[in-house]
Parts: C-alpha cells; structure tokens; sequence
C-alpha cells in the first residue's frame, strides 16, 4: 500500500483489520522501550513549547514507530506529536496515520502506570483504525471494524485472536453516570457539565485510558472541555467507537480529524459509551 487511495482501497476490502492487528503489535513493541526508561533511577525531561514535557521515551518510541509504519505502510502521511512540535506538517491525503508515544506524560514521569503507546488511521475526517497500549498494565485495545482488549507485556506479540476479549460499551444505566475526569487537566468547565447530568460518581484515569474504561463497560461518559490534539485521541477514540461508543464536539456531531485550519487541535468533546442515548 503506497499511498492513501490504496489504503482506503485495503479497509474496504477487509484489510483493515490487518492494521489493527499491525498497529497493536507496534504499540506492544515500542511499550518495551517504554518501560526500559521507567527502569532508570531518574527520567530526564524537557518543556516544549508548549510547556508539556517531552521524554526520551517520547522521542525513541515515535522514532521508532515511524520507521516501522513506513516499511509497513510507504508514502502514507503522518501526523505525530514530537515531528509536529519540531514544524512538521501533515501531507495532503484524505488518509494518514495518527502517533502519540506516550500519552500521559506527566503520568510517566510521576511513575503512574497511566501512560500509553497510540497509533491510528484517521480516514475521511474519522479515526478507522486504532492501537492503545498500557505498557505498565501489559493491556493493548485495538480495533478495525470491531474493538478487542487483549494481555501482553512489552516487547512480546499480539497473543492469538482465541485470547482476544470483544469489546462492548455498555448501555447507558438508569441509576446514573460513571464519569471519568482527567487527573491532570479537570477544569471548571468539565464541573459545569457534570452539573447536568445524572452522575453516581466521578472516577479520575490518566491519559486515553479513559476512551477505553468506557470501551470495556466500566463507565459511561468522559468529557474533555480542555485543548487535546487529534494524535491525543484517535486511536482510543478508534476503540470506542467500534466498541458501540461515540464521541461527539457540544453540538452533537461527532469530533472530526484532519483539521488542517485549525492546527489540528480538538475542540471541547464528549466521550458517550452508549451512541445510541446521546440521539436526541
């Protein structure tokens, strides 16, 4: 597959399961090198411009999972988070590869093991395909056409498919939301939202974990009113929508990717484990 038509040609044909597959074997392997920097007494960091800090797993994952996706996938545009903070621009293609390879940051370096590996398609403005790895829970979440958790530790391989658990966002409850809140970014906004609705409690997760608690059935909505970027979310929000999930900007309509004009910044959004009870 050489370019973005080609790739679009693959996923209608059922190929696009291959890259699930593809992508969550590189998540896997690129949690290796993860953990071999938590492993050093101390872990050296750096503000980008930004102010977010970038690590040295930050910058040997992405290096790595650009080399292998451009042996797996030649001449498919990219976006990745520390190639964008070093003036990087996304090609043109109505297909391109999304990369975070750590998010959660601040979680790695605190030592939290809420931290995670993202690869993921992006194809006519919505995330197809998506790989979300938890190194330090040896968890992977991956989806094409349907999502699957599965148990691997870093540097291994995708165990096979017989070990593989469907994913399903469970249906919205009538005692009330479990919601979950950033650990590092909840802000007045968010509380704001919470306000509104029916919630039994409040659960703070790290990272795009929290795409995936609502993938797996344990809770039922996540709302982010504060800046991410579309490498923050697309492969997590990949498995969420393939687990029955959806996440959608204030006015209902489901977030979008490619928004070159905007600098590829994610509004406010609303992560719904169930679709279906966000139709009006």
């Amino acid at each position: 597959m050489t370019e973005d038509k080609s790739l679009h040609s693959a996923a209608m044909h059922g190929e696009i399961e291959d890259l699930a597959r593809l992508f969550a074997n590189l998540a896997i392997a690129a949690g290796a090198l993860a953990m071999e920097v938590l492993d050093n007494l101390s872990i050296e960091s750096r503000l980008k411009s930004d102010a977010s800090p970038v690590t040295e797993a930050d910058e040997r994952i992405e290096a790595y999972l650009l080399r292998e996706l451009e042996r797996s996938l030649p001449g498919v545009p990219f976006l990745a988070e520390e190639s964008a903070a070093r003036g990087m621009t996304l090609g043109a293609g109505e297909a391109f590869l999304l990369i975070d390879p750590i998010d959660g940051t601040r979680e790695f370096l605190a030592r939290s093991p809420d931290f995670t590996v993202n690869v993921a398609l992006a194809e006519k403005s919505a995330p197809r395909v998506g790989a979300v790895y938890a190194p330090a829970q040896g968890r992977v979440w991956f989806s094409g056409a349907r999502g699957y958790e599965a148990d691997a530790a870093p540097g291994q391989s995708l165990p096979p498919a017989q070990n593989w658990r469907l994913l399903r966002a469970r249906p919205r409850p009538h005692d009330g939301l479990v919601a979950l809140i950033s650990k590092s970014h909840l802000d007045e906004a968010t509380k704001a939202f919470l306000s509104t609705q029916k919630i039994a409690r409040s659960v703070p997760a790290g990272s795009s974990l929290k795409f995936c608690l609502l993938a797996r059935g344990e809770a039922d909505v996540y709302p982010r009113f504060g800046p991410t970027m579309e490498w923050d979310t697309a492969a997590a929000d990949a498995v969420l929508r393939a687990a029955g999930g959806a996440t959608l900007d204030p006015q209902g309509a489901p977030l979008r990717y490619g928004k070159t004009d905007a600098g590829y910044r994610n509004g406010p959004f609303i992560a719904w484990a169930d679709a279906a009870a966000t139709l009006p």
